[in-house]
């Protein structure tokens, strides 16, 4: 019972944190643009950043996720990172920063190859301009990308996430450029277009092509017409099942494959959602599966909470350990989480285990005056005068700041 009432106490802690308030408007992100030579014009881009990103001593950085159609789907995924990342003690995913890339001519830029045909094989005037997408992703990768990594504090782990022309986008790049992005989101993907060339290149590409860290997630909606089942579907050989049908030859063909060619793959049928209604849920599922290994066990949650004889810095350190290899790259805890939990554990008269995360954050982050000032905070609380002078002398060394020189004087002066 204990441990639920901590996690109760730990989320009225974290949830503060969840929004950024300015001039009275509820603020999610900020617009950037790049000057690209490649498309031969001025592309904007809309950034999420997760709250610690603006704090100019931190030397944290972020995994990044590229989103299409970023004008459409900004707010949902944006949100969603930040609520599985950041709000109420959340590790379902990591906190990233969310690269948004909306449209100026969709079809250009989001398919592969030139095609006037739609499903049915009639003429699309509007197709005119398609088959941008290799100049399109050379924009990504020789200009977007570079950008993002010398403005924002990002971490070398790339996700890209597409719905629909933007899941063809996504499939093609797995395909052409496997190596762009660490793992893969590919949400209805339109695998007919050009009467399925890319999709015949995917039979050819996984059984030959290694995908080894490579992760794939495939959202599947229902666009069947009614009456119909999966079944029944992948026997039509009408226009209006050519969508799905396609997507369905897609999952078979990645399924079939993945254990042989070393990529992570997963899917959802959603049978309750068109394919305007699937990406939230897609995108959700999406992120739960490709980050699975980046939260706490519920067993390991248990013993830091209710087990006063757990080692909790062993914990951190081994299930850190594991999160670090898969991103090819050292993670530590997040600083401003383990210190929540450090005043949480002092709250509830537990000096001990306040004790050991004030000491964690230390650890990992020695050259941030908040840890020890938080240690002097510590100290202050078990009426150690002197010991709690030394941190806040050691976090003024670090980083002037008038709060902590408050605590300071006033303890200094016997006040």
């Amino acid at each position: 019972m204990k441990l639920f009432i901590s996690l109760f106490l730990l989320i009225t802690i974290t949830a503060a944190n969840a929004q950024t308030v300015k001039n009275g408007l509820v603020v999610m992100g900020k617009t950037d643009s790049v000057k690209s030579k490649i498309l031969g014009e001025k592309r904007q881009v809309w950034i999420y950043l997760p709250n610690g990103a603006g704090n100019a001593d931190s030397k944290k950085r972020y995994p990044v996720v590229y989103l299409l159609d970023g004008d459409g789907h900004f707010a949902s995924v944006a949100g969603m990172v930040q609520q599985l990342s950041e709000v109420n003690g959340n590790t379902i995913c990591p906190e990233m920063i969310v690269v948004a890339i909306p449209n100026t001519d969709r079809t250009r830029d989001l398919t592969p190859t030139n095609s006037l045909l739609d499903p049915s094989g009639k003429k699309v005037d509007m197709f005119k301009t398609s088959g941008g997408g290799e100049k399109f992703t050379s924009f990504i990768e020789k200009e977007l990308i570079p950008h993002i990594d010398s403005v924002y504090p990002t971490a070398p782990y790339k996700v890209l996430i597409g719905h629909s022309f933007g899941g063809l986008t996504v499939m093609n790049i797995v395909i052409n450029h496997t190596n762009l992005f660490n793992d893969y989101v590919a949400i209805d993907p339109s695998m007919w277009w050009d009467s399925k060339k890319l999709l015949m290149q995917a039979h050819e590409v996984m059984k030959q092509k290694k995908f080894e860290g490579k992760a794939l997630y495939l959202g599947i909606a229902n666009t069947m017409p009614g009456g119909m089942d999966t079944l029944q579907v992948r026997r039509d050989t009408s226009g209006g099942t050519a969508h799905i049908r396609s997507i369905l030859e897609l999952k078979d063909v990645l399924q079939d494959n993945a254990p042989a060619n070393g990529l992570q793959f997963a899917y959802s049928y959603h049978k309750d959602d068109s394919h305007g209604s699937v990406p939230l849920i897609a995108e959700y599922n999406a992120l739960r599966f490709l980050f699975a290994f980046n939260k706490l066990s519920n067993d390991d949650q248990y013993k830091i909470y209710d087990d006063p004889k757990a080692d909790i810095v062993s914990i951190y350190d081994t299930h850190y350990a594991e999160v670090s290899k898969h991103f090819g790259y050292k993670v530590l805890p997040s600083e401003d989480e383990i210190n929540q939990m450090g005043y949480y554990f002092l709250r509830d008269h537990q000096p001990n285990k306040a004790y050991t995360m004030f000491a964690l954050n230390i650890k990992n982050y020695p050259e941030s005056f908040n840890v020890f000032d938080s240690m002097g905070d510590y100290y202050a609380d078990q009426e150690n005068k002197a010991k709690a002078i030394e941190y806040f002398q050691k976090a003024l060394k670090l980083k002037e700041n008038p709060d902590t020189r408050g605590k300071l004087d006033k303890l200094k002066s016997g006040k």
